[in-house]
């Protein structure tokens, strides 16, 4: 299964996997039913989840019904315990919305929401997140999940992010972070799918973040929270819910 899970993933491109995962959804979710893994965002419990990874697969990482990851069912609990996301009236902008994500949140009525990337076949708007064709403090709430570590120049889009959102608004922007490093590592020669999958962990991504990653938020105008929000819950429920213990959740605030 591991393997099969990585060669899909590396060998097909991403607005093909997005269709694909739509269209046997709901087919994977009756194979995989069960008691022993319980996916927060829609509730349902399955005998366990799947591998996913384009290097070495994690076990047990990718929810069948959501198609979620361990950071989005982190992201989940994070937003309805301890935000009122679910209930106050909000303007959102989604970056490379995520499939857990989309349909939920266009069906709350608290929320006007917009959703926008440069590929994806599911968002409102296309757009470069280096120069996005919004005004200025648009939104009270923004998502951009692991979208800057694909893109060279990070600090551009960054500081569109924050130009957009409003003074009071906040958002969740993952990335893919290294504790090892202090620095972030990126070379920006490195243009080969084999030579970018060894240096930075996949064929798409140009950098690995190490530890300075707030600093560059903090340099775009963000305020940072690097929160470890899965240490909040036991080792039972982590291992339930398939959250990753040392994964950081960073929330940004505009001031």
């Amino acid at each position: 299964m591991r393997s099969v899970a990585k060669f899909i993933l590396n060998a097909i491109p991403r607005p093909w996997l997005i269709n694909l995962s739509i269209l046997l959804r709901p087919f994977v979710y009756i194979l995989f039913k069960g008691s022993r893994f319980t996916d927060p965002i829609d509730g349902r419990s399955y005998r366990k989840f799947l591998p996913y990874g384009y290097g070495k697969p994690r076990l047990n990482a990718l929810s069948p019904g959501t198609l979620s990851l361990e950071r989005h069912r982190q992201m989940w609990l994070y937003l309805q315990n301890e935000t009122d996301f679910f209930q106050k009236k909000y303007k959102v902008l989604h970056v490379a919305p995520e499939q857990a994500f989309i349909s939920r949140f266009k069906k709350l009525d608290n929320l006007d929401y917009l959703s926008t990337d440069l590929f994806s076949p599911i968002v409102d708007v296309k757009a470069d997140v280096t120069n996005l064709p919004f005004e200025d403090e648009s939104f009270d709430v923004i998502f951009c999940n692991h979208v800057l570590e694909h893109i060279v120049d990070d600090q551009q889009a960054m500081r569109e992010l924050y130009r957009v959102l409003r003074k009071g608004g906040w958002g969740i922007l993952q990335v893919p972070i290294k504790t090892s490093l202090e620095k972030t590592y990126e070379d920006f020669s490195i243009t080969d799918k084999n030579e970018r999958r060894k240096h930075f962990g996949q064929y798409d991504h140009v950098r690995w973040y190490g530890k300075d990653y707030f600093d560059r938020l903090e340099r775009a105008g963000f305020s940072v929270e690097a929160l470890y929000y899965s240490k909040k819950f036991s080792k039972e429920q982590r291992e339930k819910y398939g959250l990753l213990e040392n994964e950081i959740l960073p929330v940004v605030h505009k001031n």
